[in-house]
């Protein structure tokens, strides 16, 4: 079965436009604002994935979180890289080996990023930490929505 397409946005940049300073390494590197709509009917938890395909040595993975309630339509702007933010779920390791958000970087050149937001049949009520091929596996057969939202950045 096709997952459901899902939209989502963000305040920070429109679809396939450059995702404003603040929320990179030039600016704060806060987590951008995100928000999505209802997810199927079985929904049982929410993941989230942004990685840059762009990146020199391979796709590197900017944050990864999930066991966010079905309820959930949003994350706000800064989510806190705490092992189970008070914004909900619960943060993974990203490319540089730390909990939560990290923010575009490129060395050089445009680079895109790419928000995907995962409905799950399953609750993933998962312990903090998880690298993105963790979460992968665990969502293997079970995402049952998803939406994509993809921003450019550039330096240099």
């Amino acid at each position: 079965m096709m997952p459901a397409t899902m939209t989502m946005t963000s305040s920070a940049f429109a679809a396939g436009a450059s995702i404003a300073t603040k929320y990179t390494c030039d600016g704060e590197g806060v987590s951008p604002p995100l928000q999505w709509d209802a997810p199927p009917s079985g929904t049982q938890s929410i993941a989230l994935i942004v990685d840059d395909p762009d990146a020199p040595s391979g796709t590197f993975v900017h944050w990864v979180i999930y066991g966010l309630p079905p309820s959930q339509r949003s994350l706000p702007e800064g989510v806190s890289t705490d092992e189970r933010p008070a914004t909900g779920g619960v943060n993974g390791q990203n490319g540089a080996g730390k909990l939560g958000y990290t923010p575009p970087c490129p060395p050089s050149g445009v680079h895109r990023y790419f928000f995907r937001v995962y409905a799950l049949d399953v609750n993933l009520d998962a312990t903090p930490g998880w690298t993105n091929n963790q979460l992968l596996q665990a969502m293997n057969g079970h995402i049952i929505g998803q939406a994509e939202l993809m921003g450019t950045y550039g330096r240099g």
